[in-house]
């Protein structure tokens, strides 16, 4: 009898003991004093949302690399800002013209990754940015981008940097282009904690509901809350219910009372996206915490 206590004792504290591993918090790395950011890898330089952007950015001494994130029909999150093969600087497998026609043909929700993989996203020259650097480069997956980066810090012996990762998802996209935020938050998650960079990494959004499902599942992980609208800094924190890390307006929204009522908070401000130096010195003079630009060259 008292061998059986024992066993299931022992059975016990094992159970407990891998439990409380699983629940175990991670310690979140201190975040920049001030943090700059390069808009989808810097995508004024570079092709957006690629790895090669990515080291980029942290050649360039950037602290933070922001990128979009969307989910395959294969389950797969991939790093795009657009839900489809955007036209705009993308080319075909066999390096042909997207007709405008089949703008949105190439969705992510509805592909493989392995057909996704396929198109060139930075050999097209892109008007908008014509400074950016062109070269054949495929939408990564999220993992691979992680391994890539991790790899080139260890390396290079280079600061080791944050992930500003952003769900792309909406009310709307349920079911056709996004899965429900339930979803998209453990897929995302999951590829974070098994590459082991929870403590590096911010989560943001304008999707309030998957920033909620992180706040209620992931409550170590950082969240920063994406608006632009004319509404009251105070209603848009009321509207996303509880207290992000980071609040990251629309740049021309920023004023030094928003600032101010933030830091009341202790909430940090980084507004996207101001691409001149005038206006990042004119943020920087209202005391943001830092900022996201198209432009890393800006805020060396």
């Amino acid at each position: 009898m008292k061998k059986t206590i024992c066993i299931a004792m022992l059975s016990g504290m094992i159970a407990t003991s891998a439990i409380a591993q699983k629940n175990k918090t991670v310690k979140n790395e201190p975040f920049p004093s001030f943090d700059r950011e390069a808009h989808r890898g810097g995508r004024g330089l570079m092709p957006e949302n690629t790895i090669p952007a990515m080291l980029n950015t942290i050649d360039m001494g950037m602290e933070t690399l922001e990128m979009d994130t969307h989910i395959t029909a294969d389950g797969k999150v991939v790093v795009s800002h657009d839900e489809y093969i955007n036209p705009l600087f993308s080319l075909t497998p066999d390096g042909q013209e997207i007709p405008k026609e089949d703008g949105k043909k190439y969705v992510f929700y509805k592909m493989n990754y392995a057909d996704i993989a396929k198109f060139d996203v930075g050999s097209k020259p892109y008007p908008a940015f014509p400074q950016q650097k062109k070269m054949k480069v495929s939408i990564p997956l999220l993992a691979d981008l992680i391994d890539s980066v991790e790899h080139y810090v260890k390396a290079t012996g280079k600061r080791h940097v944050f992930y500003n990762i952003e769900t792309k998802s909406s009310e709307k996209g349920d079911g056709t282009v996004n899965p429900d935020p339930e979803t998209f938050v453990k897929l995302l998650m999951d590829v974070i904690e098994q590459k082991k960079i929870t403590q590096w990494v911010v989560i943001q959004s304008f999707d309030k509901r998957t920033l909620q499902v992180l706040n209620k599942k992931y409550p170590n992980v950082r969240t920063s809350w994406l608006v632009s609208n004319k509404k009251s800094t105070a209603d848009n924190l009321a509207d996303l219910g509880f207290k992000p890390f980071i609040y990251s307006p629309n740049f021309s929204m920023v004023t030094a009372d928003v600032v101010r009522e933030c830091h009341e908070q202790g909430i940090k401000v980084v507004p996207w996206t101001p691409d001149t130096k005038e206006d990042i010195a004119a943020l920087k003079a209202l005391g943001v915490d830092g900022i996201i630009s198209d432009y890393p060259n800006f805020l060396q």
